[in-house]
């Protein structure tokens, strides 16, 4: 049983906040029957939904692969006008949400789909799945520093779990690393930066999992390919519950550039 906005998401024919309008606009029916409350208990197994006059189905399921742009916003509208990631999926046969999100000033590998139970599998804590960034710093960073991230370091919500932290290249001024985690708090590579007294100059997530960003031009965006997203469905089985965290991420010990 679902309430019958969240029932309608399910589907994957749009948002559950596209699904409210619907409903309180008098456009969707259950067992042919007008229906205007989004809170309503139904059954999608065993009742007949509607919308404008058609029995509704679940829709195909589909997983894309996007390079976000920095300065485009993780969201399906904006009431600024900024542009947002839908500005992107001109062609896409079927409505999807972003599995988690890209802050505005983050740049890189965004995946979006229609299906509700990937989506959750991707972003549940438990899953431990690694993401990997790109990010330069705003200032030098130490040995010392480095260590600190691989280690965890203390955030206003808690540590973080251990990361996988290499170096790409040292500056005088800046250095650039590369950096997995296996979380998804909110701005969470930004803080751990902060933590050690450090900033971000600029952010870029290279891979989800065994999915990584590429060659991929900005603003592309590409269905996830069969074997592609079989190995997205092997590494979250592989990195479930049971197995935690302790796995080695995709990549980790290929050293870039001087120690």
């Amino acid at each position: 049983m679902k309430t019958l906005d969240r029932a309608l998401s399910r589907l994957g024919i749009g948002s559950r906040t596209q699904a409210q309008g619907w409903i309180r606009a008098g456009r969707v029916t259950v067992d042919r029957q007008v229906c205007r409350d989004p809170e309503r208990w139904v059954d999608p197994e065993r009742q007949v939904l509607g919308l404008d006059g058609r029995p509704l189905t679940r829709a195909e399921p589909i997983t894309l692969r996007l390079f976000k742009p920095k300065g485009v916003l993780t969201s399906f509208g904006d009431p600024e006008g900024r542009p947002t990631v839908y500005n992107l999926l001109e062609g896409c046969p079927a409505w999807v949400f972003p599995v988690g999100r890209l802050d505005q000033d983050t740049s890189g590998l965004l995946l979006l789909t229609n299906q509700t139970d990937l989506a959750e599998a991707i972003t549940n804590p438990r899953s431990g799945l690694w993401k990997r960034y790109r990010v330069r710093t705003r200032a030098p960073l130490s040995d010392a520093d480095l260590e600190r991230l691989r280690a965890g370091v203390l955030l206003d919500d808690g540590p973080t779990r251990p990361a996988r932290a290499e170096w790409v290249h040292r500056y005088r001024g800046y250095a650039v690393i590369d950096l997995w985690i296996s979380e998804g708090r909110n701005r969470q590579v930004r803080r751990m930066l902060r933590a050690v007294d450090n900033g971000v100059r600029e952010l870029r997530r290279l891979a989800i999992g065994p999915i990584e960003l590429g060659a991929q031009l900005s603003g592309s965006w590409r269905p996830l390919e069969p074997s592609e997203l079989l190995e997205l469905e092997r590494a979250l089985a592989a990195q479930g519950p049971a197995s935690g965290v302790s796995g080695r991420p995709p990549g980790a010990g290929r050293r870039r550039g001087a120690p």
